[in-house]
């Protein structure tokens, strides 16, 4: 469904990434992980047309999208769940989804509201209240619901449990098997490698712009020295060690445009 080939993504003289390669097939999970820096949100923002490579080729369904905009992109069937959300805070849960739902038919969008708030059931409580005043795990459940209303084809998630308590880490967690259950595919960058490794079919790990080793899930949870020398920490279990790393790219775009 998706190839990336050989992806080179500058911002001015700094590459942030240096030829990636990448692919999900239909039905997949696949995790991507690493350490702060490491370029993971730059991988999806060039994947969905934020930012244009300087070279390589994305290709979606055989077709080559390399630096298409991102609403061709969204029509073509892949959406992304941004990092912190972005939701629209002033409006209701019910309007956060309509939104997202742009690109279909009203009769469309009725029937994905209808579908969205059955997997997410406390949305459907909740959709006349401000989206402002959800819990993280709600505005969380939102915003995957959202990027859901577009009917993609590729769903995207850029560090879905951060900033969230353990028990709504669960949650985070639980919302991607039942995604995988229900036949989505999904592209997930995650903080928590392990828990990522734990669901995903299987995973790519970035260092410094760089793919340093790819696998099963369960090949390299297996590997010890993956975690103590490109993902960091001895433990994985403790805060801030390779079972929680932060990933949150400075190299993100905002302001600098790639060359």
């Amino acid at each position: 469904m998706l190839e990336v080939s050989g992806v080179t993504t500058r911002y001015g003289a700094i590459s942030a990434l240096r030829q990636v390669d990448l692919s999900v097939a239909a039905g997949e999970v696949v995790g991507l992980i690493g350490p702060n820096g490491a370029g993971k949100t730059t991988l999806l923002a060039t994947i969905a047309g934020l930012v244009s490579p300087a070279a390589g080729t994305v290709r979606f369904d055989g077709a080559d999208v390399t630096g298409a905009a991102p609403e061709k992109m969204l029509k073509a069937g892949l959406a992304l769940v941004p990092e912190h959300r972005r939701i629209f805070t002033d409006m209701s849960v019910v309007e956060n989804l309509r939104i997202g739902g742009v690109t279909r038919t009203a009769a469309e969008r009725a029937e994905l509201l209808d579908e969205v708030v059955e997997l997410f059931p406390v949305l459907g409580t909740r959709r006349d209240t401000p989206a402002g005043y959800l819990s993280g795990g709600e505005a969380q459940q939102l915003a995957i619901a959202r990027a859901l209303m577009a009917k993609p084809r590729l769903l995207m998630m850029d560090e879905p449990s951060l900033g969230l308590a353990p028990i709504l880490v669960d949650t985070v967690f639980e919302l991607i098997e039942q995604l995988r259950a229900a036949g989505r595919t999904l592209l997930v960058v995650e903080q928590n490698a392990t828990r990522m490794l734990e669901v995903a079919d299987r995973a790519y790990v970035l260092r410094s712009g760089e793919l340093v080793a790819s696998g099963t899930g369960a090949d390299l949870l297996a590997r010890s020295d993956l975690f103590d020398t490109f993902v960091g920490g001895n433990d994985r279990s403790a805060p801030g060690g390779s079972g929680a790393v932060t990933t949150d790219d400075p190299d993100r775009p905002g302001g600098r445009q790639p060359t």
